[in-house]
């Protein structure tokens, strides 16, 4: 087992890996992540699944089959990804069973092009939680404005949710507020307060948004920055006489995830973000190669202050440098929107032109 990765699992912070298809299953290779790196839960999205199902011949048996079935092309995906993070989800269970339901998660994204769909994100949360049947599988929400009502609604209806295009403290805490209410519903209701939930705060990509504008000394030091300020803010919420009650009353917390974890700077060490984000009570996703640059050749340092370290007087650098925080937030919530619509559309297109030449050339 990699020393590193154990270190960051002892210091309380979960391993998921961003990645899955069809051969990582068959071939054992995400059974060896889970046994060799501490891996401990697994996260999905459109553009993950565009590369997998676009590359190789592993899914085209099934396509073909439910192809002839009649199926339409939305709904032979979903199809596809629930079998896929169901035999994930499996894999993950033993972890999930020993930890009370808090690790071995996996995710499942509802259709991009209900970002800005209240009711429509609602009705297919209900509907792939339903279809995927696993207590250890989330249903991926945007935390869009129109996206945290759904969220409210899902968690309320006891559906676990992983809040996802996170990009600041504030998105976090109008997420957070979110998932307290849904709790505090079923509370009023006498139902449950156990419905597990992550908040997503994704990283890297407010480097990349800056990477033109700023001088060079201030480059891959934004992302860590809002990082640190929003895990004081949960380290706040958590603390919180609000949040106090609910945890005597039996809710387990919201954990704060950090996605988009792996380097866009070819400069920059593959592991820079990975060892920035070492944290108590918090997930870390990041890519095969990630996980494994770390495993190799990260160190595991000091764990992130919850009093936000420095986080506000680099925030002050980057204003200064011209960069306006909150509006930058918004851009890059609504161009990673953007971005997932793109790979939905590129993947159902490529789906599309799969069942086109599959049910061309395979028998009746």
């Amino acid at each position: 087992m990699s020393q590193t990765t154990q270190q960051l699992h002892e210091l309380g912070q979960s391993l998921w890996i961003d990645n899955i298809s069809r051969e990582t299953l068959r071939d054992g290779s995400l059974a060896r992540l889970i046994a060799d790196y501490s891996v401990s839960g697994l996260t999905s999205n459109p553009t993950i699944f565009e590369k997998a199902m676009g590359q190789g011949d592993a899914y085209d048996d099934a396509i073909a089959q439910m192809a002839r079935d009649g199926r339409s092309t939305e709904d032979l995906f979903f199809a596809l990804a629930v079998d896929d993070l169901q035999k994930a989800a499996d894999l993950f269970a033993p972890i999930h069973a020993a930890t009370d339901g808090v690790d071995g998660w996996v995710s499942l994204e509802v259709s991009p092009l209900l970002v800005h769909d209240t009711r429509g994100t609602i009705q297919a949360a209900a509907s792939l939680h339903a279809q995927a049947a696993r207590k250890n599988l989330f249903i991926k929400i945007p935390g869009t404005p129109e996206g945290i009502p759904a969220i409210e609604e899902a968690i309320f209806q006891g559906i676990p949710v992983n809040v996802t295009l996170l990009f600041s403290r504030e998105q976090y805490l109008t997420a957070a507020e979110a998932y307290m209410k849904g709790i505090e519903r079923r509370l009023n209701d006498g139902k449950s307060p156990v419905v597990e939930s992550v908040a997503s705060l994704f990283v890297s990509r407010w480097d990349t948004g800056v990477k033109e504008t700023v001088s060079p000394q201030y480059q891959n030091r934004l992302g860590i920055a809002i990082a640190m300020r929003t895990y004081k803010a949960y380290r706040d919420l958590l603390a919180s006489e609000r949040w106090q009650k609910l945890a005597a009353a039996g809710a387990h917390p919201q954990r704060l995830l950090w996605a988009s974890t792996g380097t866009k700077d070819p400069k920059a060490p593959e592991s820079l973000y990975v060892e920035a984000l070492a944290a108590p009570d918090t997930i870390d996703t990041m890519p095969d190669k990630t996980l494994r640059a770390f495993a190799s050749q990260g160190h595991v340092g000091d764990a992130m202050p919850v009093d936000g370290g420095c986080a506000e007087q680099t925030l002050d650098e980057f204003r200064r440098q011209g960069v306006d925080i909150d509006a930058l937030a918004a851009r890059l919530q609504q161009e990673g929107g953007e971005s997932f619509a793109k790979s939905w559309n590129a993947l159902i297109g490529g789906l599309d032109e799969k069942v086109t030449r599959l049910t061309a050339t395979s028998p009746s």
